[in-house]
């Protein structure tokens, strides 16, 4: 390892240079390349023992040979460096969530056992941490089918293999759907792959030796059990504590664990306490990149022996980091602007946004560009109202595919304002997106008069006609969809993009086959408070600034879809709903607090501090809150794929609920009243 502040700096110059030909794929066996590792394995001879690479990579799930692929070139480059180990990502060789393919398909599970005994053959001194599905075979007539796993390769096999013993089954996590907890911490040897079971546990070391220094290592959620930091704990056991027990020289996690709001603190501050609690060094490594709904951010980190912060890799980004955690070095690349901010902040509701915005930036970037790119698709079509959603989609879209791969499509009604239909191509123009204007007239009154004869059949034999509805405004917005997905149809590799927000999803605020219709939602967990922020900050931070018109940002919010007979002009959303800063605020206090409805009918929200309410206009919020969220239950199920970025979310790979569980009573019911009911009922 360096020998002096310049080496090191050096080391770490040349680090990002590789970094650079791998993620360009350009060619690994020129002369430069060739130079670049010479003088990276100089550098690195000064200390023969504990160089680790952090191979932080992304894969694509059940895409075994490009993940493999990946695995063995990272493998071969650290041994071409001498290194004592590479450690990979969890189930690296399959991709973290795989979900319910294992079951369905399981040859790929006997696919990915088949690339890593290949790999295996390949490795030589250099130790490998590769993460894999392993199907259970031996007297398997109790459990679950596989383990979730980690093989040792070195020197041409498998040195032993480490199992997942803590398996997570809340929010986005579902481990436990086919994965079979491990019966034992720590490493068990080659014989037992495929044919590990409670009967024929192997007694051994739970740690490894890997070039005389002693290795515990754990799989995710095996290092987020300890008692003395979590008030709480999910499970029995604390895998971290019986490998201590061993008294390994270094800990190491490889880890799957998506980025979302508040996290990152909690994240490191417990790796930080585990490190320091064992005088134990800590090596901790993260998948980077989306699948599907969850956003991972890397930052793979190292903690040495007294908890301290020693190496932490980019965010949002693969990267190959070299490290030693005995020695202490590393570089510690900075997190996402704003989060280091938070590590000491209270879990409180807030308007202040400004610490997580660049993170709920690059979680949506990084999950847009990876939807696309790992299904196929390249061009996204949207409709561009001139109001906040579609303007924020509408910037994303922009920066994480290209401008000339989005196209805006404003499509007035008879309701829409001039003022919106200039925003929308202002916002256009600036962008750079490709844009047209179509106005619906035609189709809405087409369809109104096809709609007319059919009412009269249907109300003919179904005298049940509502005195007002919504069918206007639907249709309006289902034209929408219509042109999107015509778009969509006709032109390739194109995707439709639905802009609904988490505020307005939560309320039913939002057309089923209108702009909840698309291929993806962006913006699906981002509540709409933070969107008002989130444009501000793109207007300032972004290459291009000032691209969202300030008239969009200052505007309030209305879908226009609806006159308001009390104004005479389109309906605005807070005068439909409740101001934005209170409904955004019940949300996040119901998920993040689990309060109920008297909770908050005490609590004293933000914005009474600067709002008069009475006791019953808050009554009334809450009383439609929980009335229209209700209703809105079967909507969150039909909404695409979108990003998780907040702490809790509605997407529904992290919440379930039962969608005929409309009537649930919220507020709770006093024994008198249930005594009532019961006597009413015998």
């Amino acid at each position: 390892m360096p020998n002096n502040i310049t080496e090191e700096a050096r080391l770490y110059e040349l680090l990002e240079e590789t970094d650079k030909i791998f993620q360009d794929k350009n060619d690994t066996n020129t002369e430069q390349f060739n130079k670049i590792k010479s003088e990276i394995k100089q550098i690195l001879s000064s200390y023969p023992k504990g160089n680790i690479g952090l191979a932080q990579i992304n894969p694509i799930a059940g895409d075994i040979e490009y993940n493999a692929k990946k695995v063995i070139k990272y493998i071969k480059y650290g041994q071409e460096l001498n290194l004592d180990m590479v450690i990979f990502p969890e189930l690296i060789l399959m991709g973290y969530p795989i979900e319910d393919t294992i079951d369905r398909h399981p040859i790929i599970v006997e696919e990915n056992v088949k690339w890593l005994k290949e790999i295996a053959a390949l490795t030589g001194s250099t130790a490998a941490l590769v993460g894999f599905i392993e199907p259970r075979k031996y007297n398997l007539t109790t459990g679950k089918s596989y383990y979730n796993s980690v093989a040792i390769l070195q020197n041409g096999e498998i040195k032993g293999i480490v199992r997942k013993s803590l398996l997570p089954t809340y929010s986005e996590f579902n481990d436990y759907r086919y994965i079979e907890p491990s019966p034992v911490v720590g490493v068990q040897p080659d014989s037992t792959l495929c044919l590990l079971d409670e009967e024929n546990v192997v007694d051994c070391d739970k740690t490894i030796s890997i070039n005389g220094i002693k290795y515990g290592i754990s799989i995710c959620e095996d290092c987020w059990n300890n008692k003395d930091f979590f008030d709480k704990t999910l499970y029995s056991k604390d895998p971290i504590e019986e490998l201590a027990s061993e008294k390994p020289d270094v800990f190491i996690n490889c880890s799957a664990s998506p980025s979302r709001a508040k996290k990152e603190q909690l994240k490191h501050n417990m790796l930080s306490f585990t490190s320091n609690s064992y005088k134990t060094p800590m090596v901790y490594v993260n998948q980077v990149g989306a699948i599907d709904n969850s956003s991972f951010e890397g930052s793979s980190r190292v903690f040495s022996k007294d908890g301290a912060l020693i190496a932490r890799a980019k965010s949002f980004s693969e990267q190959f980091l070299i490290v030693n955690p005995l020695n202490k070095i590393g570089k510690i690349y900075p997190l996402t602007k704003g989060l280091e901010k938070t590590l000491t902040e209270q879990k409180i509701f807030t308007l202040e946004y400004e610490n997580d915005l660049e993170r709920t930036y690059k979680t949506i970037i990084q999950g847009i560009k990876d939807y696309f790119k790992k299904t196929g698709f390249k061009r996204a079509v949207l409709g561009l109202s001139g109001g906040l959603d579609s303007t924020v989609c509408a910037v994303l879209l922009a920066d994480a595919l290209g401008k000339e791969n989005v196209f805006g499509i404003s499509m007035p009604s008879k309701i829409t304002s001039q003022e919106s239909r200039s925003d929308a191509e202002i916002l256009a123009n600036n962008l750079g997106i490709n844009f047209t204007e179509i106005p619906i007239k035609d189709m809405v009154d087409t369809t109104n008069r096809m709609f007319d004869k059919l009412f009269s059949d249907v109300e003919a034999k179904w005298n049940c006609r509502y005195k007002q509805s919504f069918t206007q405004d639907n249709i309006q917005a289902r034209s929408r969809a219509m042109y999107l997905w015509g778009i969509s149809n006709e032109f390739e590799k194109c995707l439709p993009i639905a802009t609904s927000d988490k505020s307005e999803l939560y309320m039913g605020y939002a057309t089923i086959n209108g702009d909840m219709s698309g291929g993806f939602a962006p913006i699906a967990d981002v509540p709409k408070t933070k969107l008002f922020a989130f444009a501000r900050w793109m207007n300032k931070n972004r290459k291009e600034k000032n691209a969202i018109p300030d008239s969009i940002i200052l505007k309030r919010p209305g879908a226009e879809l609806a006159i308001d007979p009390r104004t005479g002009k389109p309906l605005i959303a807070e005068d439909a709903l409740m101001p934005y800063e209170f409904l955004d605020e019940i949300i996040w206090r119901i998920e993040n607090k689990h309060e109920h409805y008297w909770d908050l009918i005490n609590a004293k929200f933000q914005y009474e501090k600067t709002h008069e309410v009475s006791e019953k206009q808050k009554a009334e919020w809450l009383d439609k809150f929980y009335r229209r969220m209700s209703t809105a239950l079967y909507k969150w199920s039909i909404l695409p794929p979108s990003v998780i970025v907040e702490s809790r979310s509605i997407n529904k790979y992290d919440y379930k609920q039962p969608i005929t569980s409309s009537r649930i009573n919220y507020k709770g019911t006093s024994r008198e009243e249930i005594r009532k009911s019961l006597n009413e009922a015998i």
